[in-house]
């Protein structure tokens, strides 16, 4: 078993690695989606509807968008469906993948303004540097990096935003602490992502469920309480996606519903047998109303 912060960000991006770089597409919203290559009209389609109806993305915003950002998108949620962001603000995107909502931030900034993604697998990097030519952006600037060490300056971005990443992260303490220190004063964050009030040890314990957005989840309360430590204030949980059984057991057990199923189910079933899956199903109603997808606010004091 991984685990060592080191081990865990390995395991992740070899995941996230494998998936980008799929022939055909793993279906999700919630870390969902897969290698979007060779795709026909109707997957592309009925990815976009996975990612509108269950992230949070509206079909407007997804039209003019590269397909390749959508069909690899892994996010739990829009992280810019509550934020205020305004024509000249620098935007920083925590494990921008293939970008889609660089994409969208580039837009709402505008010419003016700037946006960076930070991602630490190769192959997001270049989907997302050529999803933001192909779609005419020269304000954005994807870098490669941890979230728990950004390649970026101290007090230098007006929105940090994240979508489905910070419960990957083994540290978060030091990605709190990070998204403080980049952000300038008065400077503000949004990020979406999954948190979980009890899980089973058996499943924290392993690699693969960590990759699908299960294991490193902490509580709505920790999540908070570490934004606060980090020095943020008015921090606030503004919406929340609370998942039913069935959304969770597609976690790691369908690679169709178009829910949450991060791709993972047939890795799970390969490394640990279609026992343990049905087992880690089983947990699914138990934990019903246990885990959701959260928005997040805070903001850096003056």
């Amino acid at each position: 078993m991984k685990t060592t912060p080191e081990e865990l960000r390995d395991e992740v991006a070899r995941a996230y690695g494998e998936r980008v770089a799929a022939p055909t597409p793993a279906s999700g919203g919630c870390c969902g989606g897969g290698g979007g290559s060779g795709l026909g009209g109707s997957a592309v389609d009925a990815r976009k509807g996975a990612v509108v109806e269950f992230a949070g993305y509206t079909a407007d915003e997804l039209a003019a968008l590269p397909d390749d950002a959508v069909v690899n998108s892994f996010g739990c949620g829009n992280p810019l469906a509550l934020a205020g962001l305004r024509p000249g603000d620098v935007v920083l995107d925590l494990g921008s993948g293939a970008g889609i909502d660089l994409l969208l931030a580039a837009r709402l900034v505008g010419p003016q303004g700037r946006v960076i993604g930070v991602d630490m697998t190769d192959g997001m990097v270049a989907r997302a540097r050529a999803n933001a030519a192909a779609a005419g952006f020269a304000n954005i600037d994807v870098r490669q990096g941890i979230i728990e060490e950004l390649p970026v300056e101290d007090c230098s971005v007006d929105w940090v935003i994240s979508n489905c990443v910070i419960n990957l992260s083994p540290e978060k303490d030091r990605v709190f602490a990070e998204i403080a220190r980049v952000l300038r004063p008065s400077g503000q964050m949004l990020v979406s992502d999954i948190v979980a009030e009890s899980l089973p040890e058996e499943i924290r314990s392993l690699p693969a469920a960590y990759s699908s957005c299960i294991a490193g989840a902490v509580s709505e309360a920790d999540y908070v309480a570490g934004l606060r430590a980090a020095g943020l204030t008015d921090v606030e949980v503004r919406d929340r996606l609370v998942y039913d059984a069935g959304q969770l057991a597609s976690f790691v057990t369908s690679e169709t519903e178009g829910v949450c199923s991060c791709g993972c189910g047939d890795q799970l079933s390969e490394e640990f047998g279609a026992e343990f899956v049905a087992k880690v199903a089983g947990y699914a109603r138990s934990l019903e109303g246990q885990v959701w997808s959260a928005k997040v606010y805070g903001r850096k004091p003056d």
